[in-house]
């Protein structure tokens, strides 16, 4: 009961995991928002997207164009879009006829559970016209946008070059001011002229370019070994890995600096940034089926932004809306962190 760190690491930390992986652990897809593109107009078209609309799984936006719903696709604002084409009601008079369903391909598994969830509002409907005595089927015709293969590493393969920087500058630079206290080797730095900035630089510069290291075999690995394809600006890349990777040894310093001791910051650290690297930012499952209090936690991890820029730049392109926005957040975190050590780093040993 002296250790405060004992009670944190045996309380606190168990209730932490325990709500992380209650609310944050989910492998349903809910609340799907798709767009709607009704280029017909009619009363079969408007029932199509009414059933649409009473579907619990979808979220309906109406949009005037297909070029609308795909800068709404491209912005990450909706997952998915249902074109209607012009002659659909006289089609389906005629005997048939078709619709479009565009899925949003970056999670594979979220793409064949959308376009699984699909058809139950085009059953139901087509239901209801049969028991009316209309008669025409209607044909899905789906496709899967920035992921046509279908495959899951296009979707895991940025997410584990995030967790990896997030290991190596986040979980390994804790441990390292710790280590010196512990060591005692602290005190005869203290003694001489070298100032905190460069001690801090001194820390810094060995681990920014071990996560490089880590960030190229990633890199390399995703592109000769799992065939992932880059389809954003490999300069963007890089500036996002480097802004991200500043980030997490700006956590992992930071905790260094603060706490004494490295098992309690090797503790903090996993907390801190890789469990909720691995859970909460994306990675693995949709933020958007997590409660709302867990969905407002996830924006003040950096591992959020990290991972949508990562696969938007990998998966969609040079997209400069979802892009710039997220590399000034985590530019902001940056300098926020790396001031915080700063401040945070004094030559004395009290």
């Amino acid at each position: 009961m002296r250790d405060p760190s004992s009670v944190a690491i045996g309380i606190v930390f168990p209730l932490m995991m325990i709500l992380l992986f209650g609310y944050g652990l989910s492998l349903d897809v809910t609340k799907v928002t798709v767009a709607v593109v009704d280029n017909d107009v009619s009363s079969d078209s408007v029932a199509l997207v009414g059933a649409f609309r009473l579907s619990p799984n979808f979220v309906v936006r109406t949009t005037q164009s297909l070029s609308q719903a795909i800068g709404l696709m491209l912005d990450r604002k909706v997952d998915g879009i249902l074109q209607i084409p012009a002659d659909f009601s006289r089609r389906r008079h005629a005997g048939g006829a078709d619709v479009q369903i565009v899925v949003n391909g970056t999670d594979a598994n979220q793409a064949r559970i959308m376009q699984a969830y699909a058809g139950g509002p085009i059953a139901e409907w087509s239901a209801a016209q049969a028991s009316s005595g209309a008669a025409g089927a209607v044909i899905v015709v789906d496709r899967l946008w920035f992921n046509e293969a279908n495959d899951s590493h296009y979707f895991l393969i940025p997410g584990l070059i995030v967790l990896v920087m997030t290991i190596i500058g986040a979980f390994l630079t804790a441990m390292v001011v710790a280590r010196e206290w512990e060591r005692g080797t602290l005190e005869a730095l203290f003694v001489t002229p070298m100032r905190p900035g460069e001690f801090l630089v001194s820390k810094f510069i060995p681990y920014f370019a071990l996560g490089m290291v880590g960030f190229a075999l990633c890199f390399l690995a995703g592109k000769f070994l799992f065939h992932v394809p880059l389809r954003g600006s490999m300069l963007l890349l890089c500036l996002a890995a480097i802004v991200y990777l500043v980030v997490a040894l700006g956590i992992g310093l930071l905790v260094s600096t603060l706490v004494k001791s490295q098992f309690l910051a090797s503790q903090l650290a996993m907390l801190l940034t890789f469990l909720p690297a691995m859970m909460l930012s994306g990675f693995l499952y949709d933020l958007r089926s997590m409660p709302a209090v867990i969905r407002g936690i996830t924006y003040v991890l950096p591992a959020r932004y990290a991972v949508t820029l990562l696969q938007t730049l990998y998966l969609a392109g040079d997209v400069g809306g979802v892009i710039w926005l997220n590399m000034g957040v985590l530019a902001l975190m940056a300098a926020g962190l790396i001031l915080a050590t700063r401040l945070a780093t004094r030559k004395r040993l009290a």
